[in-house]
């Protein structure tokens, strides 16, 4: 989607201004809460996945994976691991997707890069998912240890975030202390980030 890239959408331009020029994708992006009931075709989810599994890795690991709940009966279970405030808003989104990560290498090896890299797909899928007119949100508020028995996940694997993703919804359906927080959100200056040199 062009204006996607090209232009700041208008929810966002109140919101959010780089200090540098960037493409408006990475403005555009954020993790609004509530979602419409509409499902999300499959060659668009297909292609989200597509993009995160394109991302870098370490010797090219690919240590991520994702585990993706698409109907009625994937969310139901999906849902009973959410923690209870993101169970108020994230069980209407039509598709959830935990990412997870091989701690190991293929030889046994401990793998040091495997959160970095599994964190880099997931901001590719993020940017995918905006490109294709949905919304992406992640989620850190879960139980770790009942996803991974739910789910039947090898002990050595790492449980990141599940990720909801649908077509973004008005903010009127979510109770009103969630609608206060439905907005853009900004960013530190980029000179509190950026060290030049070394730390001091």
């Amino acid at each position: 989607m062009t204006h996607i890239v090209e232009q700041v959408s208008t929810a966002v331009q109140s919101y959010r201004n780089a200090e540098h020029g960037v493409s408006s994708l990475f403005l555009n992006r954020w993790s609004p809460r509530a979602f419409d009931s509409r499902k999300v075709a499959d060659e668009d989810l297909n292609a989200i996945l597509e993009a995160a599994h394109w991302a870098p890795s370490s010797y090219n690991d690919q240590p991520w994976r994702f585990v993706v709940a698409k109907t009625d009966e994937q969310l139901a279970v999906f849902h009973q691991f959410l923690g209870e405030f993101n169970q108020i808003w994230a069980t209407k989104a039509p598709v959830l997707v935990l990412v997870a990560s091989d701690t190991k290498r293929e030889n046994g090896d401990p793998n040091g890069a495997h959160a970095f890299d599994a964190g880099t797909a997931w901001g590719y899928l993020a940017l995918e998912a905006t490109l294709k007119g949905l919304a992406a949100h992640a989620i850190g508020g879960f139980d770790r240890q009942q996803a991974k028995a739910a789910l039947n996940l090898p002990e050595q694997f790492e449980l990141h975030a599940v990720i909801a993703i649908g077509y973004q919804g008005d903010k009127s359906s979510l109770p009103a202390p969630i609608q206060e927080r439905e907005v853009p959100s900004g960013r530190k200056a980029l000179s509190e980030v950026v060290i030049e040199g070394s730390y001091k």
